[in-house]
């Protein structure tokens, strides 16, 4: 049989992708709100989404014949990880793709596009400029020239921040328990965390969420940093307490932040999250979307990548008319390339 996949977020589909996945089964391409998406796994084998939605267990339950979710992502957690194990799911993602990975520089820029924003006041000048001002020294900001900056977490992402940064000729710092000192890159000081938040004028966060990161960066660690100093976040919302970070803010400890992601993420109703309630009343609070992966080029590779990646894996589920008896492989047994689920 032929597997019916659903693309529910399909702008901007490559579609060389597109028609990678139709020689291996049924694809419709669709953008779907989450009524739509309810309706329309219930006839699906394969989900391929990005980040609009929660694949909560209310979703995979309406997906009785769903076998596979793709997304991507290096980060889970819009993704119930545990329900889709329970029944069978396999999730396809970009976790432990590092090779591949290695090209894919959208969230490094945005990083650095984020702290320049900061620390230069782009938004308000450009809204000032906007509505016909012209006053420059309105928007005196300051240079990443010179400062020091300090990245947590010295993986993948944090070590492209890293070179950008020292091409600023930016003092580098780097804090993470799982580094060699050897493989550390020169221009780049490895110390522990509380020498990295004390010495920094500017944190900026790349961190894999997990059960031991979640809101570990909070009152204690904002309270060891600088006062005046400034805060990025690029990685996952879920790493920072928001409630510590907006007490930072209100109380002046931290001169700014800039986040592009942000705790329970949902397509509509942000407007109620304190932080983006702060941010439109505060010019020291920046806040996009969760576009730090949302550019032509890395959702082109990477929708590529996982194309293929799912076209290798799909006839070991649902094998060719005459291979088998015809009906999909019992829950669990094709196994992703690496022979692990969900590329941890």
């Amino acid at each position: 049989m032929r597997p019916r996949i659903l693309i529910a977020e399909s702008t901007g589909f490559p579609e060389h992708a597109a028609d990678r996945l139709r020689r291996v089964g049924d694809l419709t391409l669709a953008d779907l709100n989450r009524p739509g998406l309810l309706s329309a796994i219930r006839e699906s084998h394969v989900l391929w989404v990005r980040l609009r939605y929660h694949i909560d267990a209310e979703v995979l339950a309406a997906a009785s014949l769903l076998r596979v979710i793709v997304t991507p992502t290096t980060g889970l957690n819009h993704i119930d990880v545990e329900d889709a194990d329970r029944r069978g799911v396999q999730v396809l993602s970009l976790q432990g793709q590092a090779k591949f990975l290695e090209d894919v520089r959208a969230t490094a820029e945005h990083t650095l596009a984020l702290m320049l924003a900061l620390l230069r006041h782009l938004p308000a000048a450009a809204a000032h400029a906007a509505h016909g001002g012209w006053h420059r020294d309105l928007f005196k900001g300051h240079e990443l020239y010179g400062r020091s900056v300090g990245v947590v977490g010295y993986g993948r992402v944090g070590r492209i921040v890293a070179r950008y940064l020292r091409a600023f000729e930016a003092q580098v710092f780097a804090a993470d328990p799982h580094v060699d000192a050897r493989s550390v890159e020169p221009g780049v000081r490895l110390v522990p965390l509380p020498e990295l938040l004390r010495e920094a004028d500017t944190v900026t966060l790349h961190v894999s969420l997990s059960a031991e990161t979640r809101r570990f960066f909070g009152r204690e660690q904002f309270g060891r940093m600088k006062p005046g100093a400034w805060f990025i976040n690029s990685a996952r919302g879920e790493l920072v307490d928001e409630a510590a970070l907006l007490h930072a803010l209100c109380s002046g400890r931290l001169a700014g932040a800039a986040v592009d992601v942000l705790c329970d993420e949902r397509a509509t109703g942000m407007t109620r999250n304190r932080l983006v309630a702060f941010a439109r009343a505060h010019g020291n609070l920046i806040i996009t979307p969760h576009i730090g992966g949302c550019t032509a080029e890395s959702m082109e590779k990477t929708e590529t990548f996982l194309a293929e990646r799912l076209s290798a894996l799909l006839p070991s589920l649902f094998p060719p008319a005459g291979a088998s008896d015809g009906q999909p492989s019992p829950a669990g047994t094709g196994a992703l390339p690496g022979g692990a689920r969900g590329e941890q």
